[in-house]
Parts: structure tokens; sequence; C-alpha cells
């Protein structure tokens, strides 16, 4: 067991207080009766139902909500695509292009991908709006799914699909019906992922929306601009609560997929 010294734990404590104080400071002023968030006046749910009442902020969490569900789609499904085939196909002529540009958001400032995606755009005449902010949020969370997809499949155990294959399935139908089911988790963190980095994407999103494509975290920054108020407090908590439950069911269900992918390796095993 290592010791643990008073510097240490003074190290952690301050650490997570200097990350999630802010944020429990955030959520408790949310129920603030006063309208000055900095003086607590007593407890009150005034503000989330102000905050239902705010047309334009519930237009921005709409347009926001179906960003992330459409890019995260999108993204998960060509993400793993590219991850199997960086796994699976080790040597093919332009592999390291392709490694190259899969990766690349990665590694690339978010100011240098929204000004190039800007270009692109302006450069091809597509107007900007709801449907090149959705482009835009597939081309940097793609990456992500792809690392995480990948990061599973290099420890398959590709004997699986080969019995399934000796049996008489199809290269397709073992995917669907041996590999999928396998990666299951991994595809799904992966999503859940890409779904949290569109949802409170900022500065990519600032180049490349248009007219009637305004996302939550472009609307909280315009009105923060002018002042913290209690709506952003309220709006914020509920963003926190939302991606919280996201993680939360995320882990959940990638553990319980693991556990029983143990057991029925085990089961298989012991039948033999």
């Amino acid at each position: 067991m290592p010791s643990w010294s008073r510097f240490n734990i003074a190290s952690i404590v301050l650490g997570f207080a200097f990350l999630y104080l802010p944020i429990v400071l955030l959520v408790i002023f949310s129920f603030n009766e006063s309208k000055l968030v900095t003086v607590w006046a007593g407890f009150s749910t005034k503000w989330y139902v102000a905050l239902f009442h705010n047309q334009g902020l519930l237009d921005a969490a709409w347009v926001t909500i179906r960003v992330s569900l459409i890019s995260a789609t999108v993204a998960t499904v060509l993400g793993t695509m590219a991850a199997l085939a960086l796994v699976r196909y080790t040597r093919f002529r332009g592999r390291l292009l392709f490694s190259g540009m899969v990766y690349a958001p990665l590694v690339m400032p978010e100011v240098i991908t929204g000004l190039s995606l800007l270009l692109l755009f302006v450069a091809i005449g597509f107007d900007r709006g709801f449907w090149t902010l959705t482009l835009a949020h597939i081309t940097f969370t793609m990456c992500f799914v792809a690392v995480v997809v990948q990061s599973r499949l290099l420890s398959f155990d590709r004997s699986i699909e080969e019995a399934a294959l000796d049996l008489g399935a199809t290269p397709l139908r073992t995917f669907f019906e041996v590999t999928l089911p396998i990666i299951a988790p991994a595809v799904f963190s992966g999503w859940v992922l890409a779904f949290t980095l569109s949802l409170d994407d900022l500065v990519i999103s600032s180049f490349t929306t248009g007219p009637g494509a305004t996302t939550l975290p472009m609307k909280i920054y315009s009105q923060v601009r002018l002042g913290v108020t209690p709506e952003i407090n309220a709006v914020c908590t509920i963003l926190i609560a939302f991606v919280t439950i996201g993680v939360v069911v995320a882990s959940v269900t990638t553990k319980r997929r693991e556990v029983q992918r143990q057991r029925d390796e085990q089961a298989a095993f012991a039948g033999r």
C-alpha cells in the first residue's frame, strides 16, 4: 500500500477543488432566489422556469441537440470504418497518408480546423448554416471515435471471426453478428465521446455556423459577455447533468458488456 503524506493529500484535495468547486458553486447558485449571481438570497427554482420561457435559449438547445445527434452517429460509423481499415489492413498504398488525415484533428488547434473548414465552404460556395455546422462536427469528432474503436480492435481475438467464417458465414454477416457485438462497448463509448464533444464545442462552431444555426455554447458565450445571469447558471447545470448521466450510462453499459463477454469466454472454454 502506498504511503500518503500530508503533502500528497493536500495536493489532491486542492487539485480536485480547483477543478470541481467552480462547477459546484455554479450548480448551487442556479437555485438562487436573487438575480445577483454572487449573493445568496434563498433557494428557488424560478430561474429554471424562466429558462423554459426563453425562446432564444430553447432554439439554440434544439439546434445543438440535432447537430450532436447527427454528427455523433455519422462520426461513429465513419470512425469505426476507419479503425477497421487501420487495424485489419496494415499494408495498403496511402496508409500513412490516410492515418495522418484521420488523426490530424486530434492535434490540430480548433482555430485552424474551424478556419480551414470555413475557407473550404466559402471556396465551394456552400452557404453556412445547419449542415455546414454538422459537417464540421463530424470532421473533428470522427478521429476520437477511431481512436477508441481502434484500441479495442487491437486486442480483438481474430479466431472468433475465423470460426464464424469456417462455419459458412459471409464476411458481412460475421461483422454484424460476431465482430460488432464484441466491439459494441467501444463503439458506444466513441459515440458518447463524439456527442459530448459536439455538444459543448464553441470555436469550430463559431467559424462554420450561419443564420438560424446558433448552438447553445455560442448563445451562452454571447450572453456571458454582457454579464452572467441566473438563467445561464440554470442552463449550464442542465448541461452538466445531461453529460454526467450520459457518461455514467456509458460506463455502466461498457462494464456490464465487458463482464458478460468474460462470462461468455469462460463458458466457451469450459465447454471445450
